[in-house]
């Protein structure tokens, strides 16, 4: 009896790893309003009209609502007819923070018609004292639900 309660205290403070397809959770909060301006901050930006894209570069900050991305760089890709921002496509560094959540990866895409970001290459999250690791992420800002798909990793406090 004793040594199966030692087995399951240590179970319970050991990193757990999970092979599988993916682990669904919350991320952030939900309901981000994707039609909230984005404010962008840069050491310096290349816009190409022709194209319709502008790129962010050096320390750059994105801002919306309560959401906020960092990276060393962000191409943003406006709509057919310019009239608004479709899309941010984040690279280096890349860190997003939303609500009491923090995730970090080599890159990230932002679909701001469909209300979705895509992080891509070792993806850490931390919520609290709670950390996954994953090669990708992806979440729906209109619900707060993400999804991690590679190899999965997850520490947990037991306590929380």
């Amino acid at each position: 009896m004793f040594l199966a309660r030692i087995c399951l205290v240590l179970l319970l403070f050991a990193p757990l790893s999970v092979a599988a397809q993916g682990n669904s959770f919350a991320f952030g909060e939900s309901g981000q309003n994707t039609d909230d301006p984005v404010e962008v901050t840069a050491d310096s930006l290349s816009v190409d009209q022709e194209n319709g894209q502008a790129v962010f570069t050096g320390n750059v900050r994105a801002i919306q609502g309560t959401m906020k991305l960092s990276a060393e760089r962000v191409l943003v890709v406006y709509s057919d007819d310019q009239s608004r921002i479709a899309r941010l496509e984040a690279s280096g560094g890349v860190m997003i923070i939303s609500g009491a959540d923090a995730a970090e990866a080599q890159t990230a895409d932002y679909d701001i018609d469909a209300g979705t970001v895509v992080m891509r290459g070792d993806v850490v999250l931390v919520q609290g004292e709670n950390v996954m690791n994953a090669q990708n992420m992806t979440v729906d800002l209109n619900t707060g639900a993400a999804r991690m798909d590679g190899r999965v990793r997850t520490i947990m406090n037991p306590e929380n």
